[in-house]
């Protein structure tokens, strides 16, 4: 055949008839029970419908059919992952309506606490990221290692591995055991030089940057169209982190930044991001850990022989900061009359809370911001024309998960 023919054939997309498939709900790859409807053509999506329902956690309705008191164990199960954040949104909003004030001490519990959440969500996320792009090597089991370290910390603290039900509407349920601080000091020391080995194996490996660069932009404006959050919005530019553009808490006395890449807003972006969010987390619990008052467990129970009127709130010393909880605990639980909404920045983005409250043990009505909905949004815009293999590359760089998505 002359080569003028076999470069018009070769040049020419064969025409193929379109083929509607699902991925999901029992792939494995899509992290939990998410059924994607895609159209296809040859190899090529053309058309993709996100179908959600087939997991419900009635998360609002529990909310409204519970007691206060109850539904704090409760929405741990929700983002699975960073139990912690879930807790926190919710407590923050009910401290809101009622008025509480969180002991300063309390406060950095809740900081230190989540930041180590935050971090295991995303050494979760880069573990099995990477099984998603084919890497059975063993590099999933190099996250795992920190992650092991940080759970059994957390489990000390709250007597729980995953549902810690630790942050409490007014404070947090208990002070850390002795030791403790020791152990996550030890731990913030390592994990620079973790991270860099994670660093050594994937952001320059051939293979991992050919699956990720230049695969599924989300630009700026689409972005902020699907009210995309979290890690997801800064690797497209955008500088929306609310520790730094809404401080909550006591962000606002420590000093970190918000990572904030300006490249393309690929795959291979939010990979980096999130790598870089977890090295300022660590800075941050580094600045917790000198900054939190009373010091460490051994050095608080000294202080406050010292101090003889510690735990009340109205302590001449020391003001009740060494305190960890303003409010009573227990099956009568009760918050005032009022509504009021707050938000905080979980390890997917936004994580906002709505009560309306009507002075009783139970809620009048529950609303949640789950980023994960949000985020999954924007996916069928990021998958157009690219290949079947680029799905699963895609979908798990936006790090869904699926009961934060069917609340």
């Amino acid at each position: 055949m002359a080569p003028e023919k076999i470069e018009a054939l070769t040049s020419t997309r064969l025409k193929t008839d379109e083929m509607i498939i699902n991925m999901g709900p029992q792939h494995p790859a899509t992290h939990g029970v998410l059924r994607l409807l895609l159209t296809l053509d040859g190899e090529f999506v053309k058309h993709v419908e996100p179908v959600v329902g087939h997991l419900h956690r009635a998360q609002e309705w529990q909310g409204q059919n519970r007691t206060w008191f109850q539904y704090q164990a409760l929405i741990d199960r929700v983002d699975y992952l960073s139990g912690m954040f879930t807790s926190w949104a919710m407590a923050r909003a009910a401290e809101k309506v009622d008025g509480c004030q969180v002991p300063l001490r309390g406060e950095y519990m809740r900081v230190i606490v989540s930041e180590m959440n935050r971090i295991t969500s995303h050494l979760l996320w880069l573990g099995t990221y990477g099984i998603d792009l084919g890497a059975m090597f063993g590099f999933p089991f190099y996250p795992f290692r920190e992650r092991e370290k940080l759970l059994d910390l957390l489990e000390a603290i709250s007597g729980q591995r995953m549902m810690f039900n630790y942050i409490r509407i007014g404070g947090v349920q208990s002070e850390a055991p002795p030791g403790w601080f020791a152990k996550v000091s030890e731990f913030v020391k390592e994990f620079p030089d973790r991270v860099d080995e994670y660093e050594a194996i994937l952001t320059n490996n051939p293979i991992f940057i050919k699956r990720t660069k230049g695969v599924g932009i989300l630009k700026k404006q689409l972005a902020l169209d699907y009210g995309v959050t979290g890690p997801s919005l800064r690797a497209s530019g955008v500088p929306l982190d609310l520790r730094k553009t809404k401080p909550y808490s006591v962000y606002d006395r420590l000093k970190f930044e918000v990572p904030i890449h300006e490249g393309d807003g690929d795959t291979f972006d939010r990979y980096v991001l999130r790598v870089k969010e977890m090295r300022e987390s660590n800075e941050i619990l580094r600045q917790c850990l000198e900054q939190i008052p009373g010091g460490t467990a051994d050095e608080l129970r000294e202080r406050r022989k010292a101090c003889n009127s510690c735990g009340k709130a109205d302590c001449s010393n020391c003001g009740g900061d060494l305190m960890i909880m303003a409010k009573k605990q227990n099956a009568g639980l009760r918050i005032k009359a009022g509504e009021g909404f707050d938000a905080i920045e979980s390890p997917r983005g936004i994580l906002g809370c709505y009560i309306i409250s009507t002075g009783g043990d139970t809620a009048y009505r529950f609303k949640w911001r789950n980023p994960s909905f949000c985020n999954l949004a924007a996916l069928p815009d990021l998958l157009i024309d690219h290949p079947i293999a680029d799905i699963m590359a895609i979908f798990g760089s936006i790090d869904v998960i699926l009961p934060d998505v069917d609340r």
